[in-house]
């Protein structure tokens, strides 16, 4: 009778074993799908990011041109919140924070300097987007 019993046993460990090492595989395919999807996510960030970034502002009246860079930095703190990779984060909420912070004055009296600042951040998204 004791023999019934080991043989139950053992079909029970194996079955254990099988479904123990199903479980490591789909854990696997899951972090699979998850880091596929943040770089999905990573890819889409990215591209609104930039293209927020790099839209014209109307120079013509500083302004509108500041009014569009306050309603960017909205959109890209929106964006850097999102982003799965930390350096885009980092390089999307420096963007913004320079959009947010630009005055008229900056505009008028140093655009020179503030262009130079945002060309060097988007040249840091653009960094930190390219895989």
């Amino acid at each position: 009778m004791r023999t019934p019993i080991r043989l139950t046993a053992i079909a029970a460990a194996c079955t254990a074993v099988v479904a123990m090492s199903a479980c490591g595989a789909v854990q696997e395919a899951a972090d699979t799908a998850n880091a596929v999807a943040d770089t999905a996510t990573t890819v889409q960030v990215c591209a609104d990011a930039l293209a927020g970034a790099t839209a014209a502002l109307d120079t013509a009246a500083p302004e509108r041109a500041v009014d569009q860079a306050h309603d960017a930095a909205v959109t890209l703190t929106d964006l850097a919140s999102r982003a799965a990779d930390t350096t885009v984060n980092e390089a999307i909420a420096a963007l913004a924070t320079t959009l947010r912070e630009v005055t008229v004055q900056d505009l008028v009296g140093r655009p020179a300097e503030w262009v130079r600042v945002k060309a060097d951040q988007v040249a840091a998204l653009t960094a930190a987007c390219a895989p």
